[in-house]
C-alpha cells in the first residue's frame, strides 16, 4: 500500500477489490471524516480547519481534529492547548478544547512544544495511522484532518488509510495558488476522494476607516479554477487581523465563523 501511486490500471495487485482502510480504536465511533488540504503552505489551512471544527461544534455536533501536519503542527497552539496527552486502558486520549473539541497532535506527545520532529516519511505516515487506530476518540460526529501542504506521503497515507468522506480545499486569490489547487484536487480524484468544495482565504481586505475593499493578493481566480475542476467555491474569507490574533492567543474558537456557514451547511446535508 505504501508504494501505491493511485493508478489502479498500472498495478497487478487486487487491492482495488479489498478494503485497505484502517479501523479506529475500539472505543471510537467516528461519523464523517473530512480532510482540509491546501496543496501549498501559507494559505491559512490550519486556521480554517480549526474554525470549521468550532463552527460545527457550535451546531451541537461533537467534532475532533486530527493534526496530520506532523512536522509543522499548529492546531494545539491555536486552541490554547499546552498540556500533554494522557493514556488509559482504552488507549491514547485526545485533549479537549474549552468547547469540547477533541484534538490529537504530535505536539501533545513531545517533551516540549518547540521540539522538532525530524522523521522520514514512512515514520510520519505510521504516526498518523496510530493517531487513528490507537486514540480513544469516543463518539465523534465530524472529524477534520488538518493536512500538511503538498501531495506527498501524508495525503497518500490519509486517503488510503482513512475512510475520507471528502476534502475541503483552501486557497488564496493568486494564480499560482490556483495551479496548486488543481494538483490537490487532481490527487483527490486519482484517489477517488470526493471534493466538497473550495474555501478561498484572504479574499479581500475592507479598510476599517473608509470601508473600501482592497484585493491584497489580486483578483480572485478561485471561481474559474473551481469551474475547470467541476467543483465550487463555498466560502470566501476576508483578511481579518482579529483571526490570527485569536489564533496566537489560543482562542481560535472565538473567531467569527459566519463566512464558513455555507461549508457547514453542505457538510450537514451530506
Amino acid at each position: 500500500m505504501s508504494s501505491c501511486n493511485g493508478d489502479c490500471g498500472s498495478c497487478s495487485s487486487d487491492c482495488k477489490d479489498r478494503d485497505l482502510t484502517l479501523k479506529p480504536n475500539e472505543f471510537s465511533h467516528i461519523g464523517k471524516i473530512y480532510a482540509v488540504v491546501s496543496g501549498k503552505g501559507g494559505v491559512g489551512k490550519s486556521s480554517v480547519t480549526c474554525m470549521l471544527a468550532s463552527a460545527m461544534q457550535q451546531r451541537g455536533k461533537q467534532t475532533a481534529v486530527l493534526d496530520a501536519d506532523v512536522t509543522g503542527p499548529s492546531v494545539p497552539k491555536m486552541f490554547g492547548i499546552h498540556t500533554r496527552a494522557e493514556a488509559d486502558a482504552a488507549g491514547l486520549l485526545p485533549v479537549e478544547t474549552s468547547t469540547g473539541i477533541r484534538v490529537m497532535s504530535i505536539n501533545l506527545l513531545l517533551e516540549t512544544e518547540d521540539a522538532p520532529v525530524v522523521w522520514r516519511g514512512p515514520v510520519i505516515s505510521g504516526a498518523i495511522q496510530q493517531f487513528f487506530t490507537e486514540v480513544a476518540w469516543g463518539d465523534v460526529d465530524y472529524m477534520f484532518v488538518d493536512m500538511p501542504p503538498g501531495t506527498g506521503d501524508v495525503p497518500l497515507t490519509v486517503f488510503q488509510s482513512l475512510k475520507v468522506d471528502g476534502i475541503i480545499v483552501v486557497t488564496t486569490p493568486q494564480d499560482l495558488v490556483g495551479l496548486i489547487v488543481k494538483k490537490a484536487v487532481n490527487m483527490a480524484n486519482m484517489m477517488h476522494v470526493p471534493v466538497v468544495g473550495i474555501v478561498e482565504n484572504m479574499s479581500v481586505f475592507t479598510c476599517p476607516d473608509c470601508g473600501k475593499q482592497h484585493h491584497i493578493f489580486g483578483e480572485s481566480t478561485a471561481k474559474a479554477a473551481a469551474a475547470q475542476l467541476g467543483t465550487e467555491v463555498l466560502a470566501s474569507l476576508p483578511i481579518d487581523p482579529r483571526t490570527p490574533a485569536l489564533a496566537d492567543k489560543g482562542a481560535i474558537e472565538l473567531a467569527d465563523t459566519d463566512a464558513l456557514q455555507p461549508v457547514v451547511e453542505k457538510l450537514l446535508q451530506a
